[in-house]
């Protein structure tokens, strides 16, 4: 049972339109009148009438006793216009292109697969079968910018959130770990450690005090965790103004369409929803020895600790390990970075090797290459006292130190292992709990989606899941179809010198485009602030990494600098326009400042 849809050209545009704007405006009259089209009916399906796949799906329907409307392309006068606009709404160019209740199925392949696999047939319950037209899993960044563009977009959306406490008992309110145990307090502890800095450099400048400073972390926290939980309550609040249900509970799918929501009392309730997002990011990871998860505390439990942490391990190598180690050595705490392998896998190594040796030059004290076999507890208290013992990974050398507290800064693991997941047959990684999607955010289930750090191959970073998360509301309601860029995404590690980078580190520059096409200019800079204050010279540092082959096209910039953070956001503009190396000759800099060493130094 089918019946076919009319053709579908666009109307005449306006006499003197310039033929550009026409072309524009024609297609975004043939998008609408597509998503129209999927949006009314029950099944569509974009066929050619001589494509033997397309048969076999409109067999299968008919079959079943479904109505279908079905488009041949190959019947109308724009079919080839409907095909290249399809394909950008679904990134599937082949026909049949089925949709099921506004769900995209995909092709012949895949639809068959949801009919032996009893999806189609909860795809064909009507959509007033459905609670919601979109539950998000998750309240964090990627899935907080999601709900809130649905509901923009006039949908009824869900947002499902529950933090697991720490194994220390840490747990936090809605808005994921950025604002509550990431971005946001690591950011202002970092900014507490440079006021310290400032301090000491201040006397340079004139200025005289004799009262002793000091600095007091119960003062510094309390303001941090006042500022979160005004976060925390706006974040409600505009759910609230949007009309989005908020559920603090956690989610796990039980089937098709169907999630179970439990909140802190056990108490369990259902919902059903035509398509979900996955957005419930990572959590950190555990060493697997006697005593951590026991007596260490990771960032999770950082920020808001009750007391002083005092004499401190952080064992890790990653942003996260060397920030906390940074801001709590500038609190002037006796810090130990215990290092297993290099500092800032992933980042380019010769600026990370300049961000660890500063921070040694500043106080911080590295273990390299040494892991931690057991964690022993001396003596109760805030803090209390740890014995470590670890041993070398290059041979069979151990040692032993006593530590106030242990912060473990090894990585983060998925939230994706106790959601249900595969009783709906989305795939995952099993080896590190990412879910492989496409470039539309798509799960290997239809109806299913995932942003932010789930998500495998994106990067992890805050902005990133907000991006996504927006774009993906917009494209499942229609409202557009631009998918996010993840191409030479900025980001900074908030270490005592910043570094801000875009784009490629030398080592992947390097394996990509051949180090004989590559022109990498580099420089050594002293701030104007750091002159007076008799801090060192020929420590701060950037580079720029260009592509020859393409005129010198900037494809990696790097810096290590007073904030670099502010510097980077500029330059990453910039290379998303295609930058090259004479446009930097070309710009005049701002003088001064450290981001015109990217203007005049190289």
């Amino acid at each position: 049972m089918r019946r076919r849809s009319p053709p579908l050209s666009p109307g005449p545009c306006a006499a003197g339109d310039a033929p550009n704007r026409r072309s524009g405006h024609a297609r975004e009259e043939l998008r609408r009148r597509l998503r129209g089209l999927i949006e009314r009916s029950r099944v569509m399906i974009f066929s050619k009438s001589y494509c033997p796949h397309s048969t076999r799906v409109k067999e299968l329907f008919s079959s079943l006793g479904v109505e279908c409307n079905v488009l041949e392309l190959d019947q109308v006068d724009d079919g080839a216009k409907v095909q290249e606009v399809l394909s950008e709404i679904t990134n599937q160019k082949t026909v049949p292109n089925v949709f099921v209740n506004k769900v995209h199925v995909g092709g012949c392949d895949q639809t068959l697969q949801a009919y032996q696999s009893g999806l189609l047939q909860k795809l064909l319950q009507e959509d007033s079968a459905y609670d919601y037209d979109l539950i998000i899993v998750g309240g964090g960044s990627g899935g907080l910018s999601c709900a809130k563009e649905a509901a923009i977009l006039g949908k009824k959306v869900m947002v499902l959130d529950f933090v697991v406490p720490s194994p220390q008992g840490t747990s936090w309110g809605l808005g994921g770990t950025c604002v509550n145990v990431g971005c946001i307090p690591k950011k202002l502890m970092h900014q507490a450690a440079l006021l310290g800095q400032a301090l000491c450099d201040s006397r340079k400048f004139g200025w005289e005090y004799n009262q002793q400073v000091k600095h007091n972390w119960e003062t510094m926290t309390k303001a941090i965790q006042n500022h979160i939980s005004s976060l925390n309550w706006g974040y409600r609040l505009s759910l609230r103004e949007k009309a989005v249900a908020y559920v603090n509970s956690y989610g796990e799918f039980v089937e098709h369409h169907k999630i179970k929501a439990t909140n802190k009392k056990g108490q369990e309730t259902y919902y059903t929803a035509a398509q979900f997002v996955i957005a419930t990011g990572e959590r950190p990871r555990y060493l697997g020895i006697q005593g951590d998860k026991e007596y260490c505390i990771t960032s999770d439990d950082l920020f808001s600790l009750p007391y002083c942490p005092g004499k401190t391990l952080v064992v890790g190598a990653s942003y996260v390990a060397l920030e906390c180690a940074g801001f709590l050595a500038g609190f002037g705490l006796d810090v130990t970075v215990m290092v297993r392998s290099i500092l800032l896998r992933g980042f380019d190594q010769e600026m990370a090797e300049k961000v660890g040796s500063y921070m040694e030059q500043h106080g911080v004290k590295f273990l390299r290459k040494f892991i931690p076999v057991m964690i022993q507890q001396l003596e109760k208290g805030s803090p209390g006292k740890l014995k470590v013992l670890a041993k070398s990974t290059e041979g069979t050398e151990t040692i032993e130190g006593v530590y106030n507290t242990v912060l473990l800064a090894i990585g983060r693991d998925s939230c994706t292992r106790k959601m249900g997941l595969e009783k709906i047959g989305v795939k995952i990684n099993e080896k590190s709990g990412k879910i492989p999607v496409n470039d539309v955010e798509q799960t290997s289930v239809p109806y299913v989606y995932a942003v932010g750090d789930v998500s495998e191959g994106k990067p992890e970073l805050t902005p990133v899941a907000i991006q996504s998360g927006k774009l993906l509301a917009r494209r499942l309601f229609g409202a557009s179809l631009e998918k996010c860029d993840y191409i030479n995404v900025p980001t900074t590690v908030f270490t005592p010198l910043e570094y801000g980078c875009c784009g490629l580190a030398e080592e992947k520059a390097i394996e990509v485009y051949k180090k004989e096409n590559l022109e990498i200019y580099h420089t050594l800079f002293w701030p104007l602030e750091w002159t007076v204050a008799g801090r060192e010279n020929n420590t701060c540092y950037a580079k720029i990494i260009c592509n020859k082959l393409d005129h010198d096209r900037v494809i990696g910039f790097h810096i290590l600098g007073p904030n670099a953070g502010e510097v980077t956001q500029g330059f990453a503009a910039a290379m998303k326009c295609g930058l090259t190396k004479q446009l930097l000759d070309d710009t005049i800099g701002i003088h001064p400042t450290c981001g015109e060493v990217g203007n005049r130094r190289f």
